[in-house]
């Protein structure tokens, strides 16, 4: 086992097999299910979850499941997208989401630094919690992360299987998430190369300058403007926003205050903060 996490190949191999059999659960279940597609779609999404989660523990690594949240959306899209005609608008769902995707996960990949190492965050939880951190690692780490990307993803899955055509409001709402997927690289390589030439204590170039988290940013617009595109096509449908908001929720109250609450504890942290808002440039 050591040898194995000790070894990047061999780290990255066995995740890829890891999500491969959770691919091949998630769509087993769905395939015998016989329940409306939603909660299928729940079911089978939480069983391939339940799996990760037990590798996690078998490699005693919660990032066994980062790439979850960039993976789970096109294996779901290309599983209900699989022999459908589809319209303009379900291909536009699945290239918008194939491209947040495929950045996302090459992210992922570029700082993946073998199953020896996990997130921060994951090892303060596990310091904090002791022996209720295998609860927080399922439910907090696992499946409340699931359930929202779920929930996100589900106005594409809505669309492509509703055959909804799209509308100009449509249109610009996906071009805002292809933008924020845009902007999310951006930042991301430019962190990259602040982490490489360490010219400062914080970032404060490119889109850092302006915003503390604009890859935060970028992944609440890229699902407000994937939901926003199904309701402009179906305003019947409102209910298909709970995923975005929930993704919003989910970064004001936990991923955003874990971030700030690290980096606090470097010098210089208040005026850092006072200088660069948390999310939007906007000035009082």
């Amino acid at each position: 086992m050591n040898k194995l996490k000790n070894s990047r190949a061999a780290s990255f191999a066995a995740v890829t097999l890891v999500y491969i059999l959770a691919a091949a659960v998630g769509i087993g279940v769905y395939s015998v299910l016989s329940l409306e597609w939603w909660l299928a779609l729940l079911i089978a999404d939480t069983a391939a979850t339940v799996l990760t989660f037990v590798f996690s523990v078998i490699f005693r690594n919660a990032s066994i499941y980062d790439p979850y949240w960039s993976v789970q959306p096109p294996v779901i899209l290309a599983a209900f997208a699989l022999g459908k005609e589809l319209t303009f608008l379900g291909t536009l769902l699945i290239a918008v989401v194939a491209f947040w995707a495929i950045r996302l996960t090459a992210n992922w990949a570029y700082t993946f630094g073998g199953l020896n190492h996990q997130d921060w965050r994951y090892t303060m939880l596990k310091e904090k919690t002791g022996v209720f951190y295998p609860v927080i690692n399922f439910v907090g780490i696992h499946m409340v992360p699931t359930l929202v990307v779920y929930g996100c993803i589900l106005p594409a899955v809505y669309a492509i299987r509703a055959g909804l055509p799209a509308n100009l409001a449509s249109v610009l709402f996906l071009c805002m998430s292809f933008g924020a997927a845009v902007m999310q690289g951006i930042a991301d390589i430019e962190m990259h190369q602040f982490r490489r030439n360490r010219t400062g204590t914080f970032n404060r170039a490119g889109l850092w300058k302006y915003s503390r988290h604009p890859n935060y940013l970028g992944e609440i617009l890229m699902w407000w403007g994937v939901g926003l595109s199904v309701v402009s096509a179906a305003p019947n449908a409102w209910w298909l926003l709970t995923g975005a908001l929930a993704n919003t929720v989910l970064f004001f109250a936990v991923s955003i205050p874990m971030a700030d609450g690290r980096q606090s504890r470097k010098a210089g942290f208040a005026e850092y903060k006072r200088q660069t808002r948390m999310l939007l440039p906007i000035r009082k």
